[in-house]
């Protein structure tokens, strides 16, 4: 099963990147030397690949694994490794070696003036994880 927000929420999710890269082209095209324009390209495109990863927020399972994608990261568990899907929401899980891990479920966090469809779509892909 795959969850992934909807077309609004992730356009909004993607706005954590557009806008600062936008701030940086414009800032890039009103430099007037060329070391602060240079400088802004690797700024840019590091705002580029966040807003499309905060576009593809989203989390997707079946029976043996659970893929989270989030803003930085995208992580692939073994399902059987998982001890618990916590309140914020997050997976508690082991790895291989023993180690205690925590994955935040980004794409499922809900704040208080979101809508209640978006807010009940949330707390509903949880529910579904949880069992």
């Amino acid at each position: 099963m795959k969850r992934s927000p909807s077309t609004l929420n992730r356009l909004a999710n993607s706005g954590l990147g557009v806008v600062p890269a936008v701030v940086g082209v414009a800032y890039a095209v009103r430099a007037d030397d060329g070391m602060p324009r240079l400088l802004t390209v690797p700024a840019v495109l590091g705002f580029a690949v966040l807003a499309v990863r905060g576009y593809r927020l989203g989390a997707a399972w079946d029976h043996a694994r659970i893929t989270v994608r989030g803003y930085l990261r995208t992580r692939v568990v073994d399902r059987e490794r998982i001890t618990e899907v916590t309140d914020f929401p997050a997976l508690r899980w082991t790895s291989r070696d023993g180690r205690e891990r925590w994955t935040p479920l980004t794409v499922f966090v809900t704040s208080t003036g979101e809508p209640l469809t978006t807010r009940t779509y949330k707390e509903r892909a949880v529910r579904e994880l949880r069992h």
